[in-house]
């Protein structure tokens, strides 16, 4: 079943009654609506956005949330995301797999930023290759990626996307603190590390830390990892809203509903296809399959299958599931101090 997301963006009063989300909007009572109070299904929720300052939320209710590994989402007053809360115990092995990723070797962890920035480079080509932009360097520049990527063809990737992806109108540049559509490539990434996040703790590992990225700073490390294959999803998103003549100076409920959306987007695997929601978990679980050592490879999505492979397709998250459990055997595909990274 996919799992829903749910965005506050109203006064609200939160509590937890028989199990189940109750919510109050006071706001619709002062609208002259009968009803006020609506309940959802607490296994029902995958994420909860919280983006008002006047909204009252029970620890009773946090704790089933929690207990449910929903991502629990808190905003400032400038409607950006600032604060992700997660479960302790999030898979019934933790234990055994929190040993193994602790114990993972350096070889093994170049093995997988190697195979992870090779999905992120060919999905990039595959956003660039949709809008009829030249991407054979990129598929080149994939095929070229060591363990390691000790030649940064991640960063001449990016270098090349950022300047070709958008039209040229915009000049635009990539940054966090740069002009929009910045900001709305920031809430998007925002939303997909939570449920990176959420995915990283349901399969029993450590968000904290990565295979690439480390920084004492960032408590998400492994999430920035898992999600740089991820991104070019919430970028074709972005692309849509200014394709689509909207107004992206600022982040309107219009676009911010948009970029939401982007749990249920379509992904397409080797095995299936999947919510992204659900995607990523079927991710997660292979990533802690190659902490075992009975996976040699992260399944990750792909945008377009640039060698036109069949896929089956899978639909509900159990499937997902169930496939990521399965042992296989596939052909193989710098770690530094570095800087946050702008979401």
């Amino acid at each position: 079943m996919i799992k829903r997301t749910l965005y506050f963006s109203n006064p609200a009063y939160l509590s937890l009654k028989n199990q189940q989300l109750q919510i109050d909007l006071p706001h619709l009572k002062s609208l002259g609506e009968k009803e006020s109070k609506k309940n959802i299904p607490i296994e029902d929720i995958g994420i909860v956005i919280l983006d008002h300052q006047q909204i009252t939320i029970t620890h009773g209710c946090m704790a089933a949330l929690l207990a449910n590994n929903v991502a629990l989402i808190t905003c400032n007053h400038t409607h950006h995301p600032v604060g992700l809360l997660l479960p302790l115990d999030g898979h019934h092995t933790q234990s055994e797999r929190y040993k193994y990723q602790i114990e993972a070797s350096q070889p093994l962890k170049k093995q997988l930023w190697q195979q992870t920035i090779q999905a992120k480079i060919l999905n990039q080509a595959a956003v660039l290759f949709n809008r009829g932009i030249a991407c054979d360097n990129m598929l080149h520049w994939a095929k070229s990626v060591k363990s390691g990527d000790p030649d940064n063809y991640e960063g001449r990737a990016a270098a090349y996307y950022w300047k070709n992806v958008f039209p040229k109108k915009l000049d635009f540049f990539r940054g966090r603190d740069g002009d929009p559509p910045n900001n709305l490539l920031n809430y998007g990434y925002a939303i997909l590390r939570a449920i990176v996040a959420r995915g990283i703790v349901s399969s029993g590992l450590i968000p904290t830390l990565g295979i690439h990225h480390k920084n004492k700073y960032n408590a998400y490390c492994l999430a920035d990892d898992v999600m740089e294959p991820y991104r070019p999803f919430v970028d074709q998103i972005v692309l849509k809203i200014i394709d689509n003549g909207e107004n992206f100076l600022e982040l309107s409920s219009a676009i911010k509903s948009q970029l939401l959306n982007i749990a249920s987007v379509d992904v397409s695997f080797e095995r299936g296809t999947s919510p992204l929601m659900v995607g990523v978990q079927y991710t997660t679980a292979s990533l802690a399959k190659c902490y075992e050592g009975t996976l040699r490879k992260i399944n990750y999505p792909v945008l377009k299958d640039f060698e036109a492979k069949k896929v089956k397709l899978y639909k509900t998250e159990n499937d997902i599931n169930i496939a990521a459990e399965e042992e296989i055997k596939l052909s193989k595909p710098k770690t530094i101090d570095d800087e946050p990274l702008p979401f």
